[in-house]
Order: C-alpha cells, then sequence, then structure tokens
C-alpha cells in the first residue's frame, strides 16, 4: 500500500524544510505546512519560513494565510488540512506535511478533543478581566472555579490558565470535561511515513543561533516594527513568536539590539529542545533520523511503497 502522505518533524533549524522540498520534487508532492508561527502573514522572516525561491520549486500549501490579528488554533488547522488533503487526493499529489508543532501532527493523526469555541465577547471581557491581574491570582481565580485544571497547570502558565478560565466562562464546565472526547483526525488509520530529522544538539544549537543572525539581516527587525505598529493584543500567539518579544523590548527602549537577539536566539534554542521532549514521549511510531540520513531513509520507504 502507497503511503498516504509524508509527515517530517523535527527541532527547528534541523533542515526539515528542504527535505520536504526535495521528497515534494521527486514525487510530485506539495509540501504542507505544521508550523504554527508560519501559519501568520505578518512574519515571513522571523519564523523562517519558506523563501519565494523555495515555494517556486514545488507547491506550498497553508503558510502565511492567516492575519496576525486571528487566534489561530489546532481546531482549524485541522479543518484547514481536512480540506486540502480532499483537494490534493483529486489531484495525485502526495501531502509532505512538515513543521515543528507536535500538537498539530498529534491533531492530525489521533484528533483533538471537542472543545466548544469560545464567543469572541467572551474572549474579549476576559482577557480584559485578566490583563491587570497577576499569573498568580489568575491561577487562585481558577482553583475556585475549576479546582480539576488549576491542579494539572503549573501556576506560573498564564496562557494555559486563560485558556481554562475562558472555557470555563463560556461552558460552565471545566476543560477537563471536554478532553476526554476525540474526534479521529484526518489522517487517522492512513499509511504514513513520519520522519523525525534528529540532529546532534550542539549542531541544532549553532544553526538556531546564525540563523537568527541571518533574519535580523533579511529584515526580522523591520516585519516586527510593522506588526508592533498594528496594536495588537500581547497575548496573541502571532505576538509571542520566538523573537519576537524580545525585539518589540527592544523598540520600546527596554532592551539593547545585542539583548534583543541574545533572548530571541535563547528562546529558541529553548524550544527546540521542547520540541525533542514532545516527539521522544509523546509522538510514539516515528522514525528518528539524522538529517545527512533522512533523505536516503525517505526515497527507500516511498520507492518499496510505490
Amino acid at each position: 500500500m502507497a503511503y498516504r502522505a509524508v509527515l517530517i518533524a523535527g527541532p527547528t533549524a534541523s533542515g526539515k524544510s528542504a527535505l520536504a522540498i526535495e521528497i515534494a520534487r521527486r514525487f510530485g508532492g506539495t509540501v504542507v505546512n505544521a508550523d504554527s508561527m508560519q501559519v501568520y502573514a505578518d512574519l515571513r522572516i522571523i519564523t523562517a519560513r519558506p523563501t519565494i525561491d523555495d515555494e517556486a520549486m514545488v507547491p506550498h500549501r497553508l503558510y502565511g494565510h492567516v492575519d496576525g490579528a486571528m487566534n489561530h488554533s489546532a481546531m482549524r488547522y485541522v479543518a484547514d488540512v481536512s480540506a486540502l488533503l480532499d483537494e490534493l487526493a483529486g489531484n495525485g499529489s502526495l501531502p509532505v506535511l512538515v513543521g515543528g508543532t507536535g500538537l498539530y501532527f498529534k491533531a492530525l493523526t489521533e484528533g483533538l478533543s471537542e472543545i466548544p469555541p469560545v464567543p469572541e465577547a467572551v474572549r474579549s471581557a476576559f482577557r480584559a478581566h485578566a490583563e491587570a491581574r497577576e499569573t498568580a491570582a489568575l491561577h487562585v481565580e481558577l482553583q475556585r472555579c475549576d479546582p480539576v485544571m488549576a491542579e494539572r497547570l503549573r501556576p506560573s502558565d498564564r496562557m494555559r490558565i486563560m485558556r481554562a478560565l475562558e472555557v470555563f466562562a463560556a461552558t460552565g464546565r471545566s476543560l477537563a470535561s471536554f478532553q476526554g472526547a476525540r474526534k479521529p483526525g484526518p489522517l487517522d488509520g492512513g499509511a504514513l511515513l513520519q520522519l523525525f530529522v534528529s540532529p546532534e544538539r550542539d549542531l541544532v544549537r549553532a544553526r538556531i543561533d546564525r540563523r537568527f543572525e541571518q533574519m535580523m539581516g533579511e529584515g526580522a527587525l523591520e516585519e516586527v516594527t510593522a506588526l508592533r505598529a498594528r496594536g495588537l493584543d500581547p497575548l496573541l500567539p502571532v505576538m509571542r513568536a520566538h523573537g519576537v518579544p524580545g525585539l518589540i523590548a527592544h523598540l520600546d527602549g527596554a532592551l539593547s539590539l545585542k539583548e534583543a537577539i541574545a533572548r530571541g536566539q535563547a528562546d529558541t534554542r529553548a524550544y527546540a529542545k521542547r520540541q525533542v521532549t514532545w516527539f521522544r514521549h509523546q509522538m510514539a511510531g516515528w522514525h528518528a533520523v539524522a538529517p545527512e540520513a533522512a533523505l536516503g531513509f525517505a526515497l527507500r520507504e516511498l520507492e518499496t511503497r510505490a
């Protein structure tokens, strides 16, 4: 049985995007984004989205199609991919999904809990209420209304605490009550080639530092300046992309440019470490491959199943 799709994950700066392009080129495929920050139109450079030259080599989909003012979610991502998979199946193009967002891959293969969307009026009212409150105070508030989720979340995890409070405000139910029931993902049960590109840790760290400096030379600061000028809610995902908070702090006069770059590099290195840990513990059944061996391994697998 031929593979229905190729899934390529790995830490940032591991070379997975180049691998995806080469596989798509050789097998008539389409590269599909699986990175939660590369969906945003506002941030091409600092999220290391494929370049215009990359996009000219093979079709790329679900990159830069979401406005930064939107709170893009895994649920919306799954809906977008579901529609796209039907389209690609119709024209015989192999989907090559690539990115570093483990939750996206898990949602596609294992499904998502069916949590009702929080109405925008509820979200806005809650965020106005929470804006001046410390994270620890929000956690105490969560303990009062939803002790089950409060027990599961660190008192310092502001975003997840707020998510749990928003769901309770919108539904009157604990977020935990929704997390048991899952709707199957669009790739559930299909024949999938799942690759985790796993370079040496020191190599990744060096690549991250070099790439951040390269992005600065390509206009990352100007990109963040334009984003800052929009006056968006600082809790939106686009405002928390790696490198963005530090550069905004620099623009606000709180950090030197050198300090902002160092913060962006450090945040990205920490994220790469978390990506490796996530896939090691959450994504069983994936093939861990060194970058230099990944293409050969993929070609042998795909040709055997052709």
